[in-house]
């Protein structure tokens, strides 16, 4: 057997391949389990269905099963499987618009005849078996084509029930009328169950459609055309045909094709669909750009280097999809509950009957209306719906801020998070060297002093030495010529540029070559290292003529990040490699009391190990490729989304736009994702706890059931929907 045409499959952490199946005919949570209890069932699959968003995540090993197995085992089960579209416009709700509408006209008459003595006509009961028979046929086909698809499968799931109460109210009437018995009809009943079923699957299909809406829309940002650059013409070609090193244009107000590198032209870049900010970026030659981020000003000509489903869209799309399609820890009950839950209710039925004939002594019509409720108002659907579609609207949020979440376990790890530990270079800093100051000796000039040093390192590859060159371009404009040029590794360089022999570096490199620092130069450079900054010595015919400070500068809302991870009450900690005087500056800079400094890159992972060790729960925050161990050996991963590329597979949580602040944004949502979860759960439970007593003793008639069922469905999702309204900052601790 064959892999169908158009499978695109991922490799999976363990080394097995990974495909997502769009699921079709689901309509309960029983359902979903009893797919993916098939799926796994083979060998090689690991196999996760998620009800709310219809899909089937598989994991499986090529060599063992195929995708068209995994197509053919679904279908096995009574339900459909195909490979989703990439993005797709149907309508969830619209199979059940015409339905509901045959539903709710011919209910209404059935109602008023029921209960509204006054305006029954003359043989009202057969009236009402014609107006409830297309009502039970057709409006509830759905519910009696997949009741007796899985009775062929010698399973039972919610349709199911509903199926049982609206045929055993039909029969039960339609007996009582055709032999013109004189006791109760409840063709009422059938008809306000399918009616109110349906109204709920609607809304509830309507409400599920706007949950996966961010992950669509993610989807739907791309540009669709590029103007490639070939010969020195534009042409116009669909985005799909680029390839790695095409060079295309990007005028103001397109999208950017895919992801590249800025070759020419200098502009604004609007990526707020990717990260959350809504302040443009300036970018010129040299400057990634992320595909589907916009142009606001300038013509761009931007090499390609990631196209299709390596560009930055699409691995956050992946990123979110995989989240969504995984289940929480919290899951777990409701699922279990959910696999033998619609089997247990009709048992409950029916020891409902027996016991209101039996052992109450009731007339029938008291033991079949209690029966017919207790089947018609359990509802597992909200168990089913309670976690999976808080996490398609929380982690489709965060992707809208520019917060990915990759997957459900993390929201557990989230709320027990104790200890932050904080990179510096990259995440609380620019993580680019820039001069802090400039301090000339007596009697000489600063332009001239940051001239000359600036001259002697622009032949250096240092960043000191880059970060003096850059201001003196950046302040003086064009450097002065370089005579000649010697690098002394670890201490400095030495040059000749406009005649003087100049050497900059460390005090050591200075005193080599007979040259020490007054009084006050060192009592300046001891006050700029105390303050964070790198302090170069500059002479030139031997004599010391001043000193250049480098430091890495913090970003601006790095204070701010650390007081809003302070306000969640957790405790920040600082692990940077630099030295102990300049990684307190920046601590007591940012408002963090607690740094670990000196440490060595293969060390950081074993400094978060002793903090575990000690009681702490910690979550890492960093960004570089050294950080990456420290990510995974932590209990939650925050890689800052302009870092490394391994540092961000290594974490939990990737935070697209490099602002730490969004650390504290993203652990909140979390916390709410999980709360609404909670929330959901504790109803659902509730909810039948409540509602099958009621019905059992008799207290609640078939018709509040039906409506109590649908309402309790649609109260999950849209409950899930309140994380849309999800703030930067405004959500309660």
């Amino acid at each position: 057997m064959t892999t169908p045409a158009g499978a695109t499959t991922t490799p999976a952490a363990d080394g097995r391949q990974r495909v997502d199946l769009a699921i079709t005919g689901m309509t309960c949570a029983s359902c979903a389990a009893r797919i993916e209890k098939r799926l796994n069932k083979l060998d090689g699959v690991a196999a996760t269905v998620n009800f709310a968003s219809e899909h089937a995540a598989v994991a499986f090993d090529p060599d063992q099963v195929r995708v068209a197995d995994l197509i053919d085992a679904v279908e096995a089960a009574g339900y459909g499987a195909a490979l989703p579209e990439a993005v797709t416009d149907e309508d969830p709700a619209r199979p059940y618009r015409v339905r509901l509408l045959v539903a709710v006209v011919l209910t209404v008459p059935l109602v008023v005849f029921a209960w509204v003595d006054a305006a029954r006509p003359p043989g009202w009961q057969w009236a009402s078996l014609v107006l409830a028979t297309p009502v039970v046929a057709y409006a509830g086909w759905p519910f009696h084509r997949a009741a007796a698809t899985n009775a062929r499968h010698g399973v039972a799931t919610m349709d199911t029930l509903i199926s049982v109460g609206t045929l055993a109210a039909w029969t039960w009437s339609t007996v009582v009328v055709l032999g013109g018995l004189t006791t109760s009809i409840y063709f009422d009943t059938a008809g306000a169950i399918t009616a109110l079923i349906l109204l709920g699957r609607y809304l509830e299909a309507r409400a599920k459609r706007r949950s996966g809406a961010a992950i669509r829309a993610l989807l739907e940002l791309g540009a669709k055309e590029a103007h490639l650059l070939r010969d020195g013409q534009e042409v116009l070609v669909p985005v799909e045909a680029l390839t790695v090193g095409d060079r295309f244009v990007v005028r103001p107000g397109e999208k950017v094709a895919t992801d590249g590198v800025v070759t020419s032209g200098t502009s604004a870049i609007d990526q707020s669909m990717l990260t959350g900010e809504s302040v443009p970026v300036e970018v010129g030659p040299g400057d990634a750009v992320a595909g589907a981020t916009v142009n606001t000003s300038g013509r761009l000509v931007v090499e390609a280097t990631r196209v299709g489903s390596a560009t930055a869209l699409a691995q956050i799309a992946r990123l979110v999809a995989e989240a969504q399609a995984g289940k929480a820890p919290v899951q777990r009950l409701a699922d279990r509950i959910s696999a033998v839950f619609v089997p247990i209710v009709m048992g409950v039925s029916a020891l409902t009957l027996v016991g209101w004939l039996v052992v109450g002594g009731a007339a029938t019509t008291a033991a079949f209306t209690a029966a017919v409720a207790v089947i018609v108002i359990a509802c597992p659907c909200a168990l089913g719906l309670a976690t999976p579609t808080a996490i398609m609207v929380g982690t489709g949020r965060g992707a809208q801020l520019g917060i990915v979440i990759k997957g459900p376990e993390v929201l557990e790890q989230t709320r027990q998070v104790t200890t932050v530990v904080l990179d510096k270079t990259g995440t609380l800093t620019e993580g680019a060297m820039a001069v802090s100051a400039v301090v000339p000796a007596d009697g000489v000039d600063e332009a001239e002093l940051l001239r000359l040093a600036a001259g002697a390192e622009d032949a250096s590859e240092h960043p000191i030495a880059r970060a003096i060159a850059a201001a003196g371009r950046e302040r003086l404009g064009e450097l002065p010529a370089v005579e000649s040029f010697t690098a002394r590794a670890g201490l400095g360089v030495e040059a000749v540029v406009d005649g003087h022999g100049v050497v900059i570096g460390r005090p050591g490199l200075l005193a080599d070559r007979g040259v020490s620092l007054p009084a006050r130069l060192t009592a300046e450079a001891d006050r700029l290292e105390a303050a964070g900054s790198t302090v170069v010595g500059v002479a030139w015919d031997g004599e010391a003529r001043g000193l250049v400070a480098v430091a890495d500068r913090v970003k601006p809302t790095s204070r701010q990040a650390v007081a809003d991870l302070r306000a969640l009450g957790l405790t920040p900690v600082l692990l940077t490699g630099d030295n102990e005087r300049t990684a307190r500056a920046v601590a007591a800079e940012v408002g963090i009391d607690r740094v670990l400094a000196d440490v060595l890159p293969g060390e950081k992972a074993a400094e978060v190990a002793r903090l575990q060790a000690a009681g702490e729960v910690v979550a890492m925050v960093g960004d570089g490729v050294n950080d990456a161990p420290a990510l995974a050996r932590a209990d939650l991963g925050l890689a800052i989304g302009t870092g490394a590329d391994v540092a961000i597979e290594a974490s939990d949580i990737t935070l697209v736009a490099g602002d730490l602040r969004t650390a504290a944004d993203a652990i909140r949502l979390s916390r709410r994702t999980l709360r609404t979860i909670e929330g959901n759960l504790f109803w659902a439970f509730g909810y039948n706890v409540v509602a099958v007593p009621l019905a059992v003793a008799g207290v609640v008639n078939p018709i509040v059931a039906a409506a109590a069922m649908a309402f309790s469905s649609v109260f999950v999702v849209t409950n899930s929907l309140r994380l849309r309204r999800f703030r930067p900052g405004q959500v309660a601790r």
